[in-house]
């Protein structure tokens, strides 16, 4: 069965999501990876939990990211076929592409995001985190068979971009690493091997002041997490504890201007077609605005894995 891990200052936790109570995990361990090599440990947990009364309400932990900093943060560009339309895309023609994103840029799940005093464009992108319980060589094959020898658990991440950097500069690094930018959590999910079968029927939904703007199953993955690791493995390696975010659904605030736009556009010198955009994206309102409330939640409709739902509000600094 899967089991739900919180973090919080000082402590790790399982957490039994039907009750809302949780039990403290008597290890040593600092960082995601030193705990995942102790999941005996937390298995025992998990059955103490079931088996007694003395925990505490989860709903009343200061929770932290369940990912742990420093750690590898890799991120799928366009891997949704709803993204990539969006996107101004055909789903079949987009290739996969990789990104990195600094883990400074992680944060917990009731955090607050700061937008940074240049940037206008704040967008929004819910996406499943999976959290490596093995290392990963270079070159390494992985099938849906042996997904669950490398991928320990899933989160819920939001990559948090913006776009008045991203898109002039061609700079995702930046665009998506400042401080708070990676909402992580508030569950690490842990896996047994026949729960990864459930991961295409898990919905990604995302709210703004609690209006849903994405909703979207994994079936609607371009690449699917398997395939990712293994085109991912022919030029980095991962480790325990490391985090590879598998893209986020249509919904986003940033959408492709119309084609006879984008043809016009291709006319303009490059500044001049950059200014036109932005000027164009500034009046979204979609747009992350000083006081908004972002929730994020995954599951699967029958909740036989669910990730919890994060929410964050959003400050201008």
């Amino acid at each position: 069965m899967t089991v739900s891990v919180l973090r919080t200052a000082d402590h790790w936790w399982v957490e039994d999501p039907a009750t809302g109570r949780a039990l403290e995990i008597p290890t040593t361990a600092r960082t995601t990876a030193e705990l995942l090599t102790d999941r005996q440990g937390v298995d025992d947990t998990a059955k103490r939990l079931a088996e007694s009364g003395g925990a505490v309400n989860a709903a009343e932990l200061d929770l932290l990211s369940p990912v742990t900093a420093p750690c590898r943060v890799v991120a799928q560009m366009v891997n949704y076929r709803s993204h990539a339309k969006d996107s101004g895309m055909a789903p079949d023609t987009v290739p996969p592409t990789f990104f990195r994103k600094a883990s400074g840029s992680i944060t917990g799940p009731r955090s607050t995001v700061f937008r940074p005093p240049h940037v206008r464009l704040l967008d929004y992108e819910v996406e499943l985190g999976l959290v490596l319980g093995a290392d990963l060589p270079l070159n390494t094959a992985v099938t849906p068979t042996t997904l669950p020898n490398y991928v320990a658990g899933l989160v819920i991440a939001d990559d948090i971009s913006a776009r008045d950097v991203q898109l002039p500069k061609g700079q995702f690094y930046e665009s998506k690493s400042y401080p708070t930018f990676t909402p992580v959590g508030p569950r690490l999910v842990l896996l047994d091997a026949s729960e990864f079968t459930h991961m295409n029927r898990l919905r990604l939904r995302l709210w703004v002041n609690d209006v849903l703007r994405q909703d979207r199953t994994v079936a609607d993955m371009i690449v699917q997490p398997a395939r990712a690791l293994t085109l991912l493995a022919r030029f980095q390696t991962m480790t325990a504890g490391d985090l590879l975010l598998t893209g986020t659904p249509g919904g986003t605030a940033l959408k492709a201007p119309p084609k006879p736009v984008e043809i016009a556009a291709a006319l303009l010198p490059p500044a001049v077609k950059w200014r036109v955009f932005l000027g164009r994206q500034a009046k979204n309102p979609a747009y992350l605005q000083h006081g908004d409330v972002i929730a994020a939640g995954i599951a699967t409709d029958g909740h036989e894995i669910d990730l919890g739902t994060q929410r964050t509000a959003v400050e201008h600094r």
